[in-house]
């Protein structure tokens, strides 16, 4: 069992690593996004899907099968973090309050509540709630800025 001295010298060695990998990640998504242009031809709902992240009928569905017994709304929580076999890891959570830096995506009286620095790994993504023998769980299962990942859909790694 660790020490509380070694297992604070172990976090603050980890955290800068973990810190420059995102930030390394955050600025390759966006100079690979700005350096991708857009042929004129596309239409509007072709535009907004690729700037929003969209939730699968299954989703909403669960979602709402949640919120049956809560007196409160909750909207589900999408971010994404370091970690994972693959470099980054989805990570989902009920939440109940929004902060200044969410982006909301809502579909049919559902809210997906995704934070700025996620959002740009998750653009264009679809958040699905699967069913499986061994387990149960939202998951992403389109993200166009991902180039590969786990089978078990819970990490990935993005596009260089």
């Amino acid at each position: 069992m660790l020490s509380s001295s070694s297992s604070s010298s172990m976090i603050r060695r980890v955290v800068p690593f973990f810190t420059t990998r995102i930030r390394q990640n955050y600025r390759l998504l966006n100079s690979s996004a700005s350096a991708l242009s857009q042929p004129q031809s596309q239409s509007q709902s072709q535009v907004e899907a690729t700037d929003s992240v969209v939730m699968t009928e299954n989703c909403v569905r669960r979602i709402k099968e949640l919120q049956a017994g809560e007196h409160k709304e909750k909207m589900l929580r999408l971010s994404v973090e370091a970690g994972g076999c693959s470099g980054f890891q989805y990570e989902f959570s009920l939440d109940d309050k929004t902060n200044s830096d969410d982006r909301i995506f809502e579909h049919d009286g559902v809210k997906l509540v995704v934070d700025n620095v996620s959002f740009d790994f998750v653009k264009g993504a679809t958040v699905d709630y699967v069913e499986e023998l061994i387990r149960s769980a939202f998951q992403v299962s389109t993200n166009p800025s991902a180039v590969g990942g786990c089978s078990c859909k819970s990490s990935f790694m993005v596009k260089q």
